[in-house]
């Protein structure tokens, strides 16, 4: 992906982060979800357009879609009121999906954004856990890890990159890598380990897979459905 596009990355991971942190609903969210899921969609598109039948461009372009798809499915979520739990299973193939990415960057020498594309496997397996399986009490957690990499992984490198101040290097990624395992441990010990208060009277009302979403998901009320992430090749 362009730094552009990895730039409002960064803000559409932190916007979605801030929903499920409670401070914003799922429609206020959903345009910038929209708009950033479209890029992710035609942006790659015009790659394997182009590319004549380049793989190395074509495989570039195969992981713009996971967070294109994402994005849209967000948006469109939020707009309609639909369940979140269709997204949630498609955010773990998405984890899945990262982790070859990483492997696949790693051994062409990319060393910060194999980590980074580690990082993204986490962060959708955390939506996957929270949307497809329901597991509410995570839905802090995973907000605060949204507006961490969407920082970290995304803002950050894409300007760093803008710029043309961007390293990569082993020691670059090392220190991304144990920043984010320090950060994990400390957000999970003070926001991942407590379930929330469910609604009883609402939960009776609706299906599970109806009352998990992103800007309601702490509290299990009505739901208003999408991630990052309802939680993002070159770079997400």
């Amino acid at each position: 992906m362009s730094d552009i596009g990895l730039f409002y990355v960064g803000a559409v991971l932190i916007i979605n982060g801030i929903m499920l942190l409670g401070a914003m609903t799922a429609r206020a969210a959903a345009p910038l979800n929209l708009f950033v899921g479209a890029m992710q969609v035609i942006t790659p598109t015009v790659m394997v357009m182009t590319a004549n039948d380049d793989p190395a461009v074509v495989f570039a372009a195969s992981g713009l879609y996971l967070f294109g798809f994402t994005y849209l499915w967000v948006g469109i979520n939020a707009l309609a009121d639909l369940s979140a739990t269709g997204l949630g299973w498609f955010s773990l193939f998405v984890a899945v999906a990262a982790i070859g990415f990483a492997e696949r960057t790693w051994a062409a020498g990319g060393r910060v954004f194999a980590v980074i594309w580690v990082l993204w496997a986490l962060l959708w397996l955390l939506f996957f856990l929270l949307l497809g399986l329901g597991r509410t009490h995570l839905a802090r957690f995973t907000g605060a890890i949204a507006v961490g990499e969407g920082i970290a992984t995304a803002a950050v490198p894409a300007w760093l990159s803008l710029t043309g101040a961007f390293v990569d290097s082993g020691s670059a990624a090392l220190a991304l890598a144990v920043a984010a395992a320090v950060g994990l441990i400390v957000l999970y010990l003070r926001l991942g380990r407590t379930p929330q208060r469910v609604d009883r009277t609402s939960a009776r009302r609706q299906p599970v897979s109806r009352s998990v979403s992103w800007s309601a998901a702490r509290r299990s009320g009505r739901p208003a459905a999408a991630p990052p992430a309802r939680t993002e090749p070159d770079r997400p």
